[in-house]
């Protein structure tokens, strides 16, 4: 089949890159308009939640007190006791529109209440509540008054759940182009020092340029279909971008390969999408299953994260597979052209490993091997590790589990305002409001009280108990019941610590442990509560999307190597690498080491989406690297070599490519380092690791030495799952004329 494809490229190539060219205008005019496209919002909370079910209720009659937008005014150096300082504010809150606006607290529209002054009584702050009932239309009413809400001769900052979300919707934006102007420049003189021709550097440059533009147009035409999370940008174009380099890397020095070698050039590119291309097909799904497992989850933010990347993933796969090969064809012997010298290269092509077409996906009669190459170090090195496979393999799980530990003492929360930089409008509104006020607004809690009886209404004795109850928990500064509707009531609760801390989260279990006035339920909302709910959600769905993605993609690795313990295998070293990834995340951005270099301020805490992503992303880069190395330890497996030999010639043939693609994944990735969003540093930080670790200590160590372990039986199945052998699938007949099999 994937010979097939490389033919229609090869014989279809103008047709091919002119629609390429086509898609690439459309995508420019069309796709880039995505950011006003999705409308999804933020969408981290579970729809079924406790806490989303009671804000859907006070959106009704019973209303709510939650101010979405926190206005802080700070005066140079007059009190707002001053009629000449307040005047200018009194007169912009006067002029506000109200079409948008539910309610507009104040200290003068509180009566002089002491609560909006700050201690020395320059600053005061201005609530906010509007109509609206999604995020994103809350952000953009914000945006029609934010200019109105200025004073000159004040300091004005805005804080708030709204005015957080615009501010990371902002700086999205300003990170993607930060991360593509750092990148793209080092992503190309790298790739010419990986091939020394700036020729064939320039492939995977273009094909990434394509993935990573066509990516905005995908997201725009799946957010037609399913609500998209205005979070999953930076996420998605950046993956897009950095897979397409990787499959085209593959690619290009396959063809290489394969030119070197002495075959015409429709049959290299033929023979390079029979090869490499069946290798990106299996390891792009791999990739798509584990994003798939993302759709398992209920919020917004992870359901389309999931529908988003499987389609940018495809896409990328598909470009790989058709585009890519046209260019190859029309490129051709000139793939090497603009040649860079350098000092420590060495030659393409010559010198280097035998490798056999599988006879399935062979594009012609003849047999066609690369030629073969002198043992080399990583030849070498898989050799010393094979002789002491136990003790390398106990040692080496021994550090990835201790590099890991930190991950077992974590504490989750959910995004907020710490995700943004300490200078951010919204940071500095928490923080003056913590230290310099004797009440934050927005450290809100509400209890809705819902009686079961249809016609009954709710007892006023029982509500002012229950309140009471609620007001002895520790850390709740108050509680009282403030509106009463319709057999409905609602319960503010005003409480002391920071929303994400852990007092905070056994604060929101006390609270819900309450017994409940007699004949009705209590539904908790409110940053803690939703922070509780979030954590519960993805701690109750994440061993499902585990076991989904492992038992998918070990289905998927069967059918690529019709081998039952490869899949069992792959799986176990990938969770390893999965835990020390997690550990180094905890100890830096939970304990805050290396807090000061990457510009954050530590919480003590870390998001509970982080590791969700994490094993989507990092599981389906593993089985990646994964894929590309067994295949060509199989190819030599099927020509006859020993178990070591094929193993060691599979390193040897594979590590320069591996090395390349992750150090290329890794300079992609670095576009989350450069952000100035806590959160999308995890992630990268996080796949920084988790790709070092599986291009190095599980590429290189672990893998050969299980396989030695494993011997034989690495590649055995039964008959009744495999059907009758054919050539090309371990049998040593596929090697003809028999002199190619060698000993």
């Amino acid at each position: 089949m994937f010979a097939l494809l490389g033919r229609f490229a090869v014989r279809r190539r103008r047709l091919v890159v002119a629609a390429a060219l086509l898609f690439t205008l459309v995508a420019g005019v069309w796709g880039t308009q995505v950011f006003g496209a999705i409308t999804g919002g933020a969408g981290f909370d579970d729809p079924g939640s406790a806490s989303v079910r009671a804000d859907r209720v006070l959106a009704g009659p019973l209303g709510r007190l939650q101010p979405d937008v926190v206005v802080l005014y700070r005066s140079p150096g007059r009190s707002f006791d001053d009629p000449a300082v307040a005047a200018p504010v009194r007169a912009a809150l006067d002029a506000l529109p109200r079409e948008d606006l539910a309610r507009v607290d104040s200290y003068w529209s509180s009566g002089a209440s002491p609560d909006f002054l700050s201690r020395d009584r320059r600053s005061t702050y201005v609530t906010l509540q509007f109509k609206a009932s999604d995020d994103q239309e809350r952000v953009k009413a914000l945006r029609r008054i934010e200019d109105r809400l200025r004073v000159p001769g004040l300091t004005v900052a805005f804080g708030g759940v709204t005015a957080m979300t615009e501010q990371v919707n902002a700086l999205t934006g300003q990170d993607i182009g930060r991360a593509e102007l750092l990148s793209v420049p080092l992503l190309l003189v790298l790739l010419v020092l990986v091939f020394r021709s700036a020729v064939a550097a320039l492939l995977p440059l273009a094909t990434g340029a394509l993935v990573a533009l066509g990516s905005f147009t995908v997201l725009r035409a799946v957010a037609l279909v399913v609500p998209i999370s205005s979070s999953v940008i930076n996420v998605i174009t950046i993956l897009g971008l950095g897979l397409a380099i990787d499959y085209a890397l593959f690619m290009v020095g396959r063809f290489r390969e394969e030119l070197a070698a002495g075959a015409p050039l429709d049959a290299a590119v033929q023979r390079t999408t029979a090869t490499a291309g069946r290798t990106v097909a299996f390891s792009g799904l791999a990739v798509a299953i584990s994003f798939a497992g993302l759709i398992l989850f209920p919020s917004r933010f992870l359901s389309s994260m999931g529908y988003a990347a499987v389609s940018v993933v495809c896409f990328a796969v598909l470009s790989s597979l058709t585009v890519l090969p046209a260019l190859l064809r029309f490129t051709g012997h000139r793939v090497d052209s603009w040649r860079v010298p350098l000092p420590w290269g060495r030659r393409t092509g010559r010198g280097q490993t035998a490798t056999l077409i599988p006879a399935g996906d062979r594009p012609s009669p003849s047999k066609h091997l690369v030629p073969p190459a002198a043992p080399g170090r990583w030849y070498r090195t898989a050799r010393l590790v094979m002789r002491r496979p136990v003790l390398t393999t106990v040692a080496t799980a021994v550090l990835l589990l201790t590099i890991g530990a930190p991950f077992l003492s974590a504490h989750w929360v959910r995004p907020g305002d710490w995700v943004l930089p300490a200078d951010a409008d919204a940071r500095v509104v928490a923080r003056q409001l913590s230290t310099g006020f004797d009440r934050d607004p927005a450290k809100v809690l509400t209890a809705v009280v819902r009686t079961t009886r249809p016609t009954a209404a709710p007892d006023d004795a029982e509500l002012d108990a229950y309140a009471r109850r609620l007001r002895a928990v520790p850390a709740v500064s108050d509680a009282a019941v403030t509106a009463v509707h319709d057999g409905d009531a609602r319960i503010t609760l005003r409480y002391r610590p920071d929303p994400m801390s852990q007092e905070a989260a056994a604060m929101v279990r006390d609270l819900r442990a309450q017994t409940p006035p007699d004949g009705a339920t209590v539904l908790l909302t409110g940053m803690p509560a939703s922070r509780a709910d979030i954590v519960h959600m993805i701690g109750s769905r994440v061993p499902w999307m585990a076991l989904f993605v492992a038992a998918v993609s070990s289905l998927v690795l069967f059918l690529a190597f019709r081998s039952v313990a490869i899949p069992l295998q792959s799986v176990v070293l990938s969770l390893l690498s999965l835990f020390a990834t997690f550990g180094v995340i905890t100890w830096i951005f939970q304990d805050g080491h290396l807090s000061g270099l990457l510009g954050f301020t530590p919480i003590g805490a870390i998001d509970a989406d982080f590791p969700v992503l994490i094993v989507a992303i990092a599981f389906g880069l593993a089985m990646d690297y994964q894929v590309f190395l067994l295949s060509r330890i199989k190819e030599h497996h099927d020509r006859g070599a020993s178990g070591e030999e094929a193993i060691a010639l599979g390193l040897q043939r594979t590590a320069g490519t591996i090395t390349s693609a992750a150090l290329l994944m890794i300079v992609v990735v670095c576009g989350f380092l450069a952000s100035s969003i806590a959160f999308m540093q995890m992630i990268g930080v996080g796949l920084v690791v988790a790709v070092a670790v599986d291009a190095t200590l599980v590429r290189a160590v672990l893998v050969p030495a299980t396989l030695r372990l494993l011997g034989r039986r690495a590649w055995w199945s039964p008959r009744f799952l495999t059907g009758p052998r054919t050539p090309g699938t371990g049998d040593r007949s596929a090697c003809t004329p028999r002199p190619q099999c060698g000993p």
